[in-house]
């Protein structure tokens, strides 16, 4: 159970409620943004002082009817839901090291999609293989150093543009969103720990992104790179997760016939790379 975590992501949430969104009334201006305390605890069914210990972190282990009273008080997605019982260490944890290993099935199923870039992230956003087209679309991952093949570092560290993509600041707002889950999964992780701590430091907008708790991202279903050499592509993307080793197949494609698909199958001819994955 992470209390401090717990506490804080609790606070959040109850903040960004107003009284009108759970059936209340404003009744007299209030001194803090969204509910009061004791309002969520009458929802919740739960006695005001435990709830103040918890937002406070200093209430022991709540029981699962506690939270989904919590979370129904708060009106919590699937996902934040779901966020909640990790937090409060109800939920299975991975404790141990994020995976860094690809399928053996996986790396080839990379080279058998026609006119598709494609490449697999770790939960901390390291771009572990890829194919030739992606790299012919994004940058030769092939060249950059493992450090450097991390697109959370290059959202918010890198001084140049992110592959010139239509939403950057979205992709921005979604890596953090998605490593403050990683990072509640993996307690034990110094490698999500300390990029976490290197982007808080590095980026004053991810620190103001990571103190909003966010933790459920909207899909990306469309995106927009400006290339060097074809100019603009638009593609569709899909993420596959790979739940097994809790990592992510990203696919870019464009319809049949677009300008963009014509873009894409040009890249694939002319781009010739010695050998863009990983070994």
């Amino acid at each position: 159970m992470d209390k401090q975590e717990l506490g804080a992501f609790l606070r959040s949430r109850r903040e960004r409620l107003r009284p009108e969104d759970v059936g209340l009334e404003s009744g007299a201006r209030r001194r803090t943004p969204g509910l009061r305390r004791e309002e969520v605890a009458v929802l919740a069914h739960i006695s005001t002082e435990y709830y103040v210990r918890l937002e406070q972190g200093r209430a022991p282990r709540p029981s699962g009817d506690v939270l989904a009273g919590i979370a129904g008080a708060l009106r919590l997605t699937d996902a934040e839901s779901d966020h909640l019982h990790v937090l409060a260490g109800t939920a299975p944890s991975r404790t141990g090291l994020h995976r860094r290993d690809v399928r053996p099935s996986i790396l080839a199923l990379l080279e058998r999609l026609p006119q598709t870039a494609a490449f697999v992230t770790s939960a901390a956003f390291e771009v572990l293989a890829w194919n030739d087209l992606a790299a012919a679309l994004m940058e030769d991952f092939g060249e950059r150093a493992p450090r450097e093949r991390n697109l959370a570092r290059r959202a918010f560290l890198d001084v140049a543009t992110l592959y010139g993509v239509s939403d950057a600041a979205e992709f921005r707002h979604h890596v953090v969103m998605q490593l403050r889950s990683a990072h509640a999964r993996y307690p034990a992780d110094p490698v999500i720990a300390e990029l976490v701590d290197e982007l808080r430091t590095g980026s004053p907008e991810f620190a103001r992104l990571w103190e909003r708790h966010d933790v459920q991202a909207a899909p990306m279903l469309t995106k927009t790179f400006q290339h060097p050499v074809v100019g603009e592509v638009t593609v569709d993307c899909d993420t596959l997760a790979l739940t097994d080793r809790d990592q992510h197949l990203v696919l870019y494609s464009a319809p049949a016939g677009s300008p963009s698909a014509e873009a894409l199958a040009f890249l694939s001819v002319v781009v010739d790379f010695e050998d863009p994955r990983l070994s």
